[in-house]
């Protein structure tokens, strides 16, 4: 069973049209109008997390105090240094290495 849809007359600015009929001619969409549903769509998921984590942080503030700036670096640096590298580091090359491709 499909859900129920509701016709919409919106103004949108022609690059996004655009955007929509590149998406659409590469079958990367259905149609218009599927790929505009499936950006509100995200759209509002977007602004459901948003409202949820405000909602946690007000929780969170009420219960332990605002978080100041101190606190904020202190996170940020803490992530920082558990953050895990995913794209691998660049290495170095060794002597050997710099000797057979400068020759």
């Amino acid at each position: 069973m499909t859900a129920r849809k509701e016709r919409l007359t919106v103004t949108v600015d022609r690059e996004v049209v655009a955007a929509g009929q590149a998406a659409v001619a590469s079958g990367r969409a259905d149609s218009l109008s599927a790929w505009v549903n499936l950006a509100l769509t995200e759209r509002a998921d977007k602004e459901r997390r948003l409202q949820a984590m405000a909602a946690a942080v007000a929780a969170y503030e009420a219960e332990f105090g605002v978080m100041g700036d101190d606190e904020l670096i202190a996170q940020a640096r803490a992530d920082r240094e558990a953050a895990v590298v995913v794209r691998g580091r660049r290495k170095r090359p060794t002597k050997k290495t710099r000797k057979r491709g400068g020759a």
